[in-house]
């Protein structure tokens, strides 16, 4: 009841899985992810049990198409199952039970797999693969979204929309770099999931991304004067000191603190400043 794409960057270093389905809540059953191991999932009449057994495969080093066959051959329900898996190398594999719903089906290349069941028609899955394929130019999140929007103009679930899900692992990547989960974002219940989905993947990109070294602004001269006046504006008083304590305090309030550079600002964080301080009148000439 759900198509699927699970993918690895070219790099190898991040792996993820985006969904979407007429079923309440998609994103919790059918990802899994592990970072340096692969990603699957599980779809169709979901087996849960999929997602532990399939990453200690792929952990021990066994490629995606045995740990496909090896998970459906000790399921004797395997004929509803869909499921799709990546691991750190080679081709993805991808498994469609004769019993699930029509249209059902997957199409597999170098590091990905697309799959679906209950769809309008084999355009959907198509639809994933040729978006991927053609998109190699988009940061791996957006990548996997634009993917699943191209799905979801193709037709997607025959039924309608109700949920869809996005899930990235990474090495450190997650807050703070104390975890592997870089990305974990679901829409549970909407009209219209994949673009609300997509939404929040901007948003979460624009808190939660570390900052580019090459686009970061010295916080001092016109920049730190602007940042000054803004963060004033905003309640938030300069001191003696300069403005970055303040531009400090005002970003963790803004739950922007995993782009703060010291000594610099990133201009994500200058443009959000921008957005939501009052507006400051220019200072009018001398008469």
């Amino acid at each position: 009841m759900t198509f699927s794409l699970v993918a690895r960057s070219a790099d190898g270093r991040r792996h993820g899985v985006v969904v979407a389905s007429r079923f309440l809540a998609a994103g919790a059953l059918v990802p899994a992810a592990q970072a340096e191991v692969g990603a699957l999932a599980t779809q169709a009449h979901v087996n849960l049990a999929y997602r532990p057994q399939g990453l200690t495969l792929l952990r021990t080093g066994v490629a995606a198409a045995d740990v496909v066959a090896g998970l459906v051959a000790a399921d004797a329900e395997r004929e509803y199952r869909q499921l799709g898996v990546v691991g750190v190398s080679g081709p993805g594999a991808s498994w469609t039970g004769p019993a699930c719903h029509p249209w059902a089906g997957g199409r597999t290349g170098d590091g990905w797999a697309a799959q679906g069941n209950i769809l309008t028609g084999p355009e959907v899955v198509d639809a994933l693969g040729d978006a991927w394929l053609a998109s190699s130019a988009l940061p791996f999140a957006e990548r996997l979204v634009a993917a699943l929007r191209a799905g979801d103009e193709a037709g997607g679930d025959r039924r309608g929309r109700q949920s869809a899900g996005l899930l990235v692992v990474e090495r450190g990547g997650g807050y703070g770099g104390t975890s592997d989960v870089l990305i974990d974002l679901r829409v549970d219940d909407h009209p219209d999931p994949v673009t609300e989905l997509g939404r929040l993947l901007a948003m979460h990109t624009m808190l939660f991304s570390r900052s580019d070294p090459a686009t970061l602004l010295d916080l001092s001269g016109v920049v730190a004067d602007e940042v000054a006046t803004l963060l004033t504006a905003l309640g938030h008083p300069v001191g003696d000191a300069g403005p970055e304590a303040a531009l400090f305090s005002w970003a963790e309030l803004e739950n922007l603190e995993e782009r703060l550079v010291p000594g610099r600002i990133d201009p994500v964080v200058l443009t959000h400043l921008r957005g939501v301080a009052p507006h400051v009148p220019a200072p009018r000439p001398a008469s």
